[in-house]
């Protein structure tokens, strides 16, 4: 934890944390339908047109290079935890297209005058430390003076051209492996609330720290055919756009998706941030729910998360043995579903 003495409750300096800050997903989708269409380049094997969650461009027939970008405002109190929930969540997105991460850039907005510089201090020292531990190389960085505290990094990796991981490739007899339980939006929420104990708090803030480093490794020797990582689209928002980049259906099973302690009862007493309500509003008519499910089961599939696990298709007769050995080296994974014919890019929820 932070070794600065300052009472400052990070969460209280915006109005939104983490991956909740992203712009929503419809209005996202009206600002970039409105931009030309780049021209193709040969090299370039993910772009913009799938929603993936990082760009890669081949460099030769042995390598190509994956890039990514990430940052947000606190999702937590402790600059130290910040700073590697931060940089944890920006490396997410090089594993996810099956990578590894090489050179990491910081991203500083920070109030210099009104916060005390040890507080920036901490931030960076937390990232910096999560991107050692993901064997990657801190090279610099760039910082600007700004009222409201953000951090993250562009990052860059590396994937042999043949073995990238993308958001498009599942077929139908695919188990659906989630890496990380869900419920992190409505967690953090209820920590700028003051509803959670220290134990829950050290909780959600082990999750979002870990990185996807030891599951993205394990996959490697399976038929994974889509991969993505799940943040702040939810965990139904990131595989919708699984189910309609594949052409399949995926059918979800709520009662196996692990979520965080306590997470219905903090959301049924109101800590659903905006940025789930915007997920599940966004979502209308792209999936199906039990007619047996509540407003708020429906919210915490659809709860925007902050460096969540990896959302992983595998050839069906191989996900158990995926599952156990994610499972065996100490990852909170579970099998929740599975990738269909019937209505392609639809999501059913059993």
């Amino acid at each position: 934890m932070s070794e600065t003495n300052q009472p400052i409750k990070l969460t209280s300096l915006s109005s939104k944390g983490g991956c909740g800050c992203k712009i929503g997903p419809a209005d996202l989708s009206q600002v970039l339908k409105e931009l030309p269409q780049t021209d193709p380049h040969p090299n370039l094997l993910v772009g913009l047109d799938t929603s993936d969650d990082a760009g890669v461009y081949k460099l030769n027939d042995e390598m190509a290079m994956v890039q990514t970008l990430d940052f947000f405002t606190p999702i937590v109190d402790d600059p130290y935890a910040f700073g590697q929930v931060a940089a944890a969540n920006a490396i997410s997105d090089v594993y996810a297209m099956g990578g590894k991460p090489l050179t990491a850039l910081n991203i500083v907005a920070f109030p210099i005058h009104t916060l005390p510089k040890q507080v920036l201090t901490e931030i960076l020292r937390g990232a910096g430390d999560k991107v050692k531990e993901a064997g990657a190389t801190l090279v610099g960085g760039h910082s600007i003076d700004d009222k409201e505290p953000k951090f993250g990094l562009a990052v860059t990796g590396i994937v042999h051209p043949d073995k990238v991981r993308t958001n498009t490739g599942a077929k139908p007899g695919d188990k659906l492996i989630l890496t990380k339980p869900i419920g992190v939006g409505i967690s953090t929420t209820s920590i700028k609330r003051d509803l959670l104990t220290d134990q829950e708090v050290d909780k959600v803030t082990s999750v979002m720290a870990t990185l996807n480093k030891t599951a993205s490794e394990k996959m490697e020797s399976y038929h994974v055919h889509a991969c993505t990582d799940v943040t702040g689209f939810g965990l139904l928002g990131h595989a919708s756009e699984m189910a309609k980049g594949s052409k399949t259906g995926l059918t979800i099973t709520s009662e196996d998706v692990p979520k965080l302690p306590r997470v219905r009862e903090l959301a049924e007493g109101g800590a659903v941030p905006g940025g789930t309500k915007n997920n599940f509003a966004h979502l209308e008519g792209d999936v199906t729910f039990p007619e047996t499910m509540d407003q708020i089961d429906q919210w915490i599939l659809c709860d925007a998360v902050t460096s969540g696990g990896l959302l992983i298709a595998v050839d069906g007769s191989e996900a158990e043995n995926l599952l156990s050995d994610l499972i065996g080296a100490g990852v909170e994974a579970a099998i929740i579903g599975e990738a269909t014919e019937e209505n392609p890019g639809h999501i059913t929820v059993l």
